[in-house]
Formats: structure tokens, C-alpha cells, sequence
């Protein structure tokens, strides 16, 4: 799909960010990843410019997100989907599944420390094996998440992204966290915007299109969305755009 330029600027947008990558440069490690003052004041500015309807979108572990921005704690879907919390503040997850995937944790533990460089991240409800430090390591990493998504049955899946491999449960993904966020106050009746930069973000950008909003793709490579931006420093000039334009001392 030809990308357009970035949409033009509007009071009414539901904003939907990615983290990593998309808001913030990508860190070798995602526990190295440090977020300034500029970036916690312009997520602040959106918020109030959207009377709330601001919302992170993340393969990060909702506890992870709200330590990584502290202290603001935003509407945020954490683990692709798998949990997500709100504007009310209420978390909804699926312990269940989270109980049955820690077992499966132990077996991908064994095989990261066959290997130098891979490192498992147990955000809880999901598992990320990430091949970053080991690049010449992704087949030892994809094989291994789908051997154990195969033992645990359908209600588990694979996810691939940038130099990491997930496993998740079944038909949570950020499109559908998108939408739920999109059935509620304050978001209903706003235009969603999605902004991402992985594999793992083209089902937001296929919601957002489909309900009519605004997907961009930060980066290189093929993708659903309908605009393109360079980068994460990009990402955030442009957020700081819109703030400035829509926001003035504290109200919209």
C-alpha cells in the first residue's frame, strides 16, 4: 500500500501510541529503555488536548508501561492486547492463561541459557524471547516458541516482531484492544489515530482503517498504514505539533 503524507492535524483524534520504536527509540535491552521529562510533558499535553482519550498500546507488560512513564498512569493495553486497562482504571487480564504460560516459561528458561545473548522477558501473561544481543540466534528463538505454543494447544500463540519472538494468548492482539478502548468513553465518537512501527502493529492499523481513523507506520518495510513517519524523534515533533496547536494552558 502507497503511503500518503502525514494527515493533516485535528482537535478530534483518539490517540492510540506504541511505545518502542514508535515513542521511543528502541534500547538494546527493553529494561535500558529511559523516558526524559520532554517525553512524560508531552504525553501530558496529549492527554489533556484529548480530554483523556490518549491510550499506549504496547507488547510491554501494563505494571512495566506504568514504571517506564511514572508517575502518570495512562489507559494503556499491555502484552499485545492480552491485559488492558481503561480510563475508570480497572485491569482486565486473564489470569487462567497467565498460570498455564509459566509453566511453559520454565522449558524457554532452559534453552536461553544454552544460548548467549537470548534473554526471556516474562511480562506475566506473555513470554518475549529476545534475539537482539544474538541476532544469529532468531531460528533457535522461533523454534522454540512455536515447539512450546504447539504443546500448549490453540489457545496460545506466536507473534513475531522486531528481534524478538512472543508467545501470547490466542485473538488478543492490539487491533482488538484498539476497539474495546474505541466502545468507551472518553474515545467513542473520536477518530482513532494509531501510530506503531513492528509486524505486531499492522492489527492496529488494520482496525484503525477499518473504523475509519488515521494508521502511520514509523519506518522501512511494508504495512497496512496509510501514512509513514521516519522515526521515533519524528514521532514525537510531530505529537509536539499537534499539542501545541490544540492545547493551550491546560485546555484543549
Amino acid at each position: 500500500m502507497s503511503q500518503k503524507r502525514l494527515p493533516p492535524l485535528a482537535p478530534d483524534w483518539a490517540m492510540f501510541l506504541d511505545i518502542d520504536g514508535t515513542l521511543l527509540e528502541h534500547a538494546e535491552r527493553p529494561d535500558a529503555v529511559r523516558v526524559g521529562k520532554p517525553a512524560l510533558q508531552l504525553l501530558e499535553a496529549l492527554l489533556r488536548g484529548t480530554d483523556g482519550a490518549l491510550a499506549l498500546i504496547s507488547g510491554r507488560s501494563v505494571a512495566d508501561i506504568d514504571g517506564l512513564f511514572a508517575p502518570l498512569k495512562l489507559p494503556a493495553a499491555g502484552q499485545h492486547g492480552a491485559e488492558r486497562r481503561g480510563s475508570a482504571g480497572h485491569l482486565h487480564h486473564h489470569r487462567f492463561l497467565a498460570r498455564r504460560l509459566q509453566r511453559a516459561a520454565v522449558c524457554i528458561e532452559e534453552i536461553t541459557a544454552r544460548h548467549c545473548g537470548l534473554l526471556l522477558e516474562n511480562k506475566g501473561s506473555s513470554l518475549a524471547l529476545h534475539y537482539r544481543l544474538a541476532p544469529g540466534s532468531a531460528a533457535v528463538a522461533r523454534v522454540a516458541l512455536y515447539r512450546v505454543a504447539a504443546q500448549l494447544g490453540s489457545e496460545f500463540e506466536v507473534l513475531e516482531g522486531k528481534m524478538v519472538v512472543e508467545l501470547k494468548p490466542t485473538g488478543r492482539d492490539k487491533g482488538r484492544a484498539i476497539e474495546e478502548f474505541m466502545a468507551e468513553p472518553p474515545f467513542s465518537g473520536r477518530k482513532p489515530i494509531f501510530i506503531g512501527d513492528d509486524r505486531t502493529d499492522e492489527f492496529g492499523f488494520v482496525a484503525v482503517n477499518r473504523l475509519g481513523g488515521r494508521s502511520i507506520k514509523v519506518g522501512p518495510g511494508a504495512s497496512a498504514a496509510h501514512h509513514r513517519i521516519a522515526d521515533a524523534a519524528g514521532v514525537r515533533d510531530w505529537l509536539a505539533t499537534w499539542a501545541a496547536r490544540f492545547v493551550t494552558d491546560g485546555a484543549a
